[in-house]
């Protein structure tokens, strides 16, 4: 970097260091600068941790996210296609809505153009459910997502380099340098992209509990309301839902397993925790784009598409479309199978007290089935099955998950995992969070559970 950038970005540093705030102009000269290699790593990562520690003013905030946004291109959709929603989850465990919600929400006339990401370390990602199919294909330009939504509805695809480049050479630095977790550069992050979608409105699912990003109710709220303002002040309605994610939502975890079940849903036979999050999603989503009159008639909507055959048709187009072989919505044999099942039973009689979701998220990663390096190669086909719930009564010695494995010594470690995050006690144990707790919007909170 020249002598006259260094001078430029080393009084930001200082006086965000000093709590005080860059304009919108430094910022985006900022942006531009790092995007294009003129700023070094180490300068950007000394801000970085000065925003950590000292926060952004709202001003900042939107000035971040603007020039992230404007680092790349957009979505530029035309004014024939219809309301065009998306679901942004903050990631959890045995989290596949999006397989189910996006192409349920597209065969009732809204369009879901919707850019997701990858898993890394204990949450899954929706990239590497998708990749468990055979031949599909998450990177699509631009040019084919417009298309593809354009003509049926649903696209889902990755975040490319014309997506917001500056927010995904952020992100690697943040994940290098310990800065993920602060709430305004997450906010950014995640809105940059969505803002580049050309969306009619967007639906947060915040998650909640041990298995969260962000565990704490404090923490997810002040993010939602956070992301809710910054797509509400830039014309994108914005609504968020907190969700549970104190144990794994559904049954399945697991890239390939995630993905058997998410097809089982949108042939009508998923779990009930998964439905019940995904129709909750889907109702907003049908409200924001005002295809629905009330949350009655927009639920009834998903069930009668979830019934007819509609959405799982719908998810065929779509896998079609990107590559992959549609006849995985019928066929679970089409994934990717593991080597070994073993079956894990209850160690003793009771009340199934909790599962932890974190403890099955990084031994599905200790399998191999998820990543600790962004650059890890991931096996699809391993995981667990649970079968049971926080709540349910069990008999010592009954079935209550399966472990799939590479090998025996992963089925070992699987089954010391699972001992470790089942627990099951006399009497009632703690009680579960509500599926879904709360509904936030610009301008109210709303308790559901």
């Amino acid at each position: 970097m020249s002598n006259e950038g260094d001078i430029f970005v080393r009084p930001l540093i200082q006086r965000k260091r000093d709590g005080k705030a860059l304009t919108r102009a430094e910022w985006s000269r900022l942006i531009s600068a790092y995007a294009a290699g003129e700023v070094p790593d180490y300068q950007m990562a000394a801000l970085l941790m000065a925003v950590l520690l000292k926060g952004l003013e709202e001003a900042e905030l939107g000035a971040l996210t603007d020039a992230m946004s404007a680092s790349g291109s957009s979505l530029a959709f035309g004014p024939g296609v219809p309301p065009r929603v998306d679901k942004h989850s903050t990631g959890g465990v045995g989290d596949k809505v999006s397989l189910v919600l996006a192409p349920l929400v597209a065969s009732v006339g809204v369009s879901v153009p919707m850019v997701s990401g990858r898993g890394l370390v204990h949450t899954g990602g929706t990239l590497d459910k998708l990749e468990a199919i055979p031949g599909f294909r998450v990177n699509l330009s631009l040019d084919e997502a417009r298309r593809q939504v354009e003509a049926i509805g649903v696209a889902m695809l990755g975040q490319t380099e014309e997506i917001a480049p500056a927010d995904r050479k952020l992100y690697a630095l943040r994940d290098a340098t310990g800065t993920v977790d602060a709430i305004p550069l997450i906010a950014a992050s995640i809105m940059s992209k969505k803002l580049a979608e050309d969306l009619s409105g967007l639906v947060l699912d915040i998650k909640c509990g041990s298995g969260a990003f962000l565990p704490e109710l404090e923490q997810d709220m002040e993010l939602a309301q956070t992301m809710i303002r910054l797509g509400e002040e830039r014309g994108c309605p914005t609504v968020a839902l907190i969700t549970a994610m104190d144990r794994p939502l559904g049954h399945a975890c697991g890239n390939a397993l995630e993905t058997e079940e998410a097809m089982a849903a949108l042939r009508g036979e998923g779990p009930a925790d998964l439905m019940e999050v995904t129709y909750a999603l889907g109702v907003e989503m049908l409200v924001l784009a005002g295809t629905a009159r009330s949350r009655r008639e927009a639920r009834t909507t998903l069930e009668e598409a979830i019934a007819s055959g509609r959405a799982a048709d719908r998810f065929r187009a779509l896998v079609a479309a990107q590559g992959g072989n549609p006849a995985v919505v019928d066929d679970p044999a089409v994934l990717p199978q593991a080597p070994l099942a073993r079956v894990y039973e209850a160690p003793r009689a009771g009340t199934v007290w909790r599962i932890e979701p974190r403890r099955i998220g990084e031994a599905v990663a200790a399998l191999g089935g998820a990543r600790h390096e962004v650059d890890d190669d991931v096996d699809p086909s391993v995981g667990f099955v649970i079968t049971v719930k926080p709540g349910d009564l069990v008999r010592r010695g009954e079935p209550v998950a399966t472990v799939y494995a590479r090998d025996e010594r992963g089925a070992a470690a699987g089954r010391a995992a699972l001992d470790e995050a089942i627990r099951v006690g006399d009497g009632d144990g703690p009680e579960p969070l509500p599926l879904v707790s709360h509904r936030v919007t610009a301008t109210s909170v709303e308790k559901l559970g």
